[in-house]
């Protein structure tokens, strides 16, 4: 017996000894092997209620209209291109993101670099096709008029069906951007163009950022370097100019919206009516303070009116446009987080409140959309735990929530069908590495789809746990992951890293795979750290205070919070307090940096990536949102400026950027490594020439290479 258990002992270290040890080539994207460790996804697409696999080289029956198995190949991408002129039209390469906008009819949407075109597999023949815009940036193509909207040489055109194309401005410049996201991508905003329901108006930004000051960005890829400015509004200074117009590709013309003086004022989550006559747009102040949802007449332009106003002493954030019922166009479903969290609203057309459809100490993170049939609302919610994300139908005259999902883990990637009878569902949990269902939305019912066992059971791979501690006000609860060395041993004591992000708009740990877990914080475990991720006050879907109560105070909140979690760090036996580290990117490089000046005697080494140094540098949009003006708020300012803590800095602290980051300017870095040298202090700093505010490519690896070996250097002895 005891030989049995001697050879049971021995085969498992073996076994042990057989693992893999990562690289990075293996962990991070831009890596050469990649990959090669992410696991068979599944590729699909709604043909009404119908669901197509899409997979490179040919197109699949899924499931059909009753949600039941459906076998057999609908087209493949050699029989499209048996169809198609390739000199003249080109080739169809990839059938992964084909596209079926018409329930109903054997139709698919695909292009080739010269060509939009419409296949019917059961005819086998291209039934239309039209210029594709190769080289044109914004495409925004209409499936049902087929018409493209794009933007070349700063100036936005339009081509419809018929294959014309109609200029909708000639004097687009760098300083007069036509049809492109404005607000530099705040308050929800990622494009610049907006089709009417039929696609026969379209609603387009038009910004003049001829006023705003440009920032002396190098491009050294000349033989000398040349200046490649990059606009950009800083927090308190003159601001960009934005307004929105309507083109009519019927008339050749625009109008433009009637809003007044456009100054210092955010227009955004444009919408239309469902019979293309209004258009809705939430406007703002500069000050944040109060959105109002203004409808305009789409034919003139004149401003009708106001349907209702929302105020805040802090600010109002609107994230997303209102939606219509699709069985009642006198109502529609309005975000606000006016009661504290992000909830659903309904409207009528006149600006009377109806109900109020959501409600709770929860957010709904997103709104996916109706089942006509039921007449209900599906959303995606964290009500079961902040940490899970949960499918739920919202029943709209009872409010009744009932949940779809198996009720564990983070659900993302979901995509209704056509009638919104049924919901595509990807989900992962901190055991479970991924996996698709298909959902009902009017009873719970599943069936799994696709099921992806990790690729890195060959590895070497840490333990990770999750779990909560108190806040530095002693009662909110912060929800915290914890990576333990690859071979742990508790009789040891390890050097650990913090890694923080901390700000508005993310979050680091939730219910998905291995708690959220980052790649780098896999390779830093197998190379015998500990890592610690705290989601502190500050960050998202925790409600409105949860994430405002940093404002006109950014950085205070947030570390008081950070070093809760140092001190449940230093309680664990096999953690070393004397050689604690911290790493963030962007506001996480904000957050290092702050932690290593305000806390010198805490952390011994840094890695700040990308950070902001001083709020006045920043931009206007989210610096003021979150700050106020420098002028507003002057003391905030300067209390929250790493430049006055240059002088505390006692550990190593080594500050990487992108040379070229249009997003957090090399004043912030380089404006801290003078106060640094006027006090004495030792940073160091390493640049990414070419690169922007993230690192792309290899670059990616080359970069968690260098924070490795930083830490390798300096933490460990």
């Amino acid at each position: 017996m005891l030989a049995a258990v001697l050879l049971l002992l021995i085969s498992g270290t073996a076994m042990a000894q057989t693992k893999k040890s990562f690289t990075l080539d293996d962990l991070m994207w831009g890596g050469s092997n990649y990959w090669n460790l992410q696991p068979r996804n599944l590729y699909t697409a709604w043909w009404g209620d119908r669901l197509m696999e899409t997979d490179t080289d040919e197109v699949k029956y899924l499931r059909d209209e009753k949600g039941r198995p459906a076998k057999g190949t609908a087209f493949t991408a050699e029989e499209v291109n048996a169809a198609l002129d390739e000199p003249t039209q080109g080739k169809v390469r990839n059938l992964t993101y084909a596209r079926f906008p018409y329930t109903g009819r054997p139709e698919v949407l695909l292009h080739t670099n010269k060509i939009n075109l419409i296949y019917d597999w059961k005819q086998k023949k291209v039934v239309w096709t039209g210029p594709f815009a190769l080289g044109a940036a914004a495409i925004d193509f209409n499936t049902a008029s087929r018409s493209e909207a794009y933007v070349k040489d700063w100036n936005l055109y339009v081509t419809t069906a018929d294959g014309k194309t109609h200029r909708v401005s000639v004097d687009g410049s760098r300083e007069l951007v036509y049809g492109q996201s404005v607000h530099r991508d705040e308050f929800g905003i990622h494009k610049g163009t907006f089709w009417s329901p039929s696609g026969k108006l379209l609603a387009f930004y038009r910004m003049d950022q001829s006023m705003v000051t440009d920032y002396p960005l190098v491009d050294i890829d000349h033989r000398v370097a040349e200046l490649a400015p990059e606009k950009y509004p800083m927090a308190g200074m003159t601001s960009h100019v934005v307004s929105v117009g309507i083109f009519d590709p019927a008339t050749d013309r625009s109008i433009y919206l009637e809003t007044g003086d456009p100054t210092d004022r955010y227009f955004t989550n444009i919408a239309w009516s469902p019979d293309e006559r209004t258009l809705y747009v939430i406007e703002l102040p500069r000050s944040q303070n109060k959105a109002e949802l203004v409808a305009y007449d789409a034919a003139t332009g004149r401003r009708k009116g106001v349907l209702f106003t929302e105020t805040n002493s802090r600010y109002v954030e609107p994230m997303n446009p209102i939606s219509f019922l699709p069985w009642d166009s006198s109502k529609f479903i309005y975000q606000s987080r006016r009661d504290g969290y992000n909830h659903l609203y309904l409207y009528d057309t006149t600006g009377r409140q109806l109900a109020q459809l959501t409600d709770g100490e929860f957010e709904v993170i997103r709104f996916m959309g109706y089942n006509t049939a039921k007449r209900s609302l599906i959303v995606l919610s964290n009500e079961a735990s902040p940490v899970r994300h949960n499918y739920y139908n919202v029943d709209l005259k009872s409010g009744k929530r009932t949940l779809l999902d198996s009720g564990e883990g983070c659900h993302t990637g979901g995509a209704l069908s056509a009638s919104g009878t049924y919901l595509f569902d990807r989900w992962s949990a901190p055991s479970v590495y991924r996996r698709i269902d298909l959902l009902r939305t009017d009873k719970p019912s599943r069936q799994q789809l696709h099921a992806a066992e990790t690729p890195w059971k060959d590895y070497n791979v840490p333990e990770i746990s999750g779990g909560t501690l108190k806040a530095a006000d002693g009662k909110t609860d912060l929800y915290y992951r914890l990576v333990k060395p690859v071979g742990f041993d508790p009789a040891r004591k390890y050097p650990a890293v913090v890694y923080v992000y901390g700000g508005p708009h993310a979050h680091n740990v939730d219910d998905s795979w291995n708690y959220a877990a980052r790649p780098w914080e896999i390779y830093m475990a197998q190379k015998g750290y500990v890592i610690f991720v705290l989601d502190n006050r500050g960050s998202e879907y925790r409600g409105f205070e949860f994430e405002s109560c940093t404002h006109r105070h950014l950085g205070d909140i947030e570390m008081q919070d950070q070093i809760r979690g140092v001190d449940f760090l230093k309680s664990l036996p096999y953690v070393d307090a004397d050689r604690l580290g911290v790493h963030g990117w962007s506001f996480g490089g904000f957050m290092t940096t702050n932690l290593m000046c305000s806390y010198p005697e805490v952390f011994k080494v840094g890695v700040a990536g990308g950070p902001v140094i001083d709020w006045k540098f920043y931009e206007v949009m989210y610096g003021e949102r979150y700050m106020d003006t420098p002028q507003e708020n002057p003391e905030g300012y300067k209390n929250s400026s790493l430049l006055n803590k240059a002088r505390n800095l006692k550990g190593r602290l080594q500050i990487i950027v992108g040379y070229n980051d249009p997003t957090c300017v090399l004043q912030h870095s380089l404006s801290f490594l003078r106060a640094c040298e006027d006090a004495g202090t030792q940073p160091d700093y390493f640049v990414y020439p070419g690169q922007g505010h993230n690192m792309m490519g290899r670059d990616m690896v080359h970069l968690h290479e260098r924070i490795t070996r930083y830490f390798e250097d300096y933490l460990k002895r």
